[in-house]
């Protein structure tokens, strides 16, 4: 079992920055493929970003691209989210994801393990 908790959201106006962080426990973190979705009102989960196990590998929506940084630190077993230049689009409850295997995070398919979300609002 792993266990997935978020912080760092929080209310920003619009071009404003945010970091979000994941703490892992339960595995070996550098094992898990890890990710971070995103929910916003009456819309499905959708990916935001996703990294491989040595964080040499990054996939970003086309949404975020440019704007957003996914990082992982194996030694503090946490993922980050790095978030530039934020939109009004941009609100939502990020989720942490991970997932045991496969060649990467890009649906909600290939999440074995959810953290409880945290809310970033971006006003205009």
């Amino acid at each position: 079992q792993v266990q997935l908790v978020e912080s760092g959201g929080g209310l920003v106006q619009a071009g404003d920055s945010l970091r979000l962080s994941c703490a892992a426990s339960g595995r070996a973190f550098s094992s898990l493929l890890m990710g971070w979705f995103r929910q916003a009102p009456g819309k499905e989960r959708e990916f935001v970003s996703s990294i491989s196990w040595s964080g040499g590998r990054t996939h970003y929506a086309d949404s975020v691209k440019g704007r957003f940084t996914i990082s992982r630190d194996n030694a503090k077993n946490t993922l980050y989210l790095q978030m530039n230049s934020l939109k009004p689009d941009d609100t939502a409850v990020y989720y942490c994801a991970a997932g045991r295997g496969g060649f990467g995070i890009t649906t909600t398919n290939d999440v074995d393990y959810w953290g409880q979300g945290t809310q970033v609002t971006v006003s205009s």
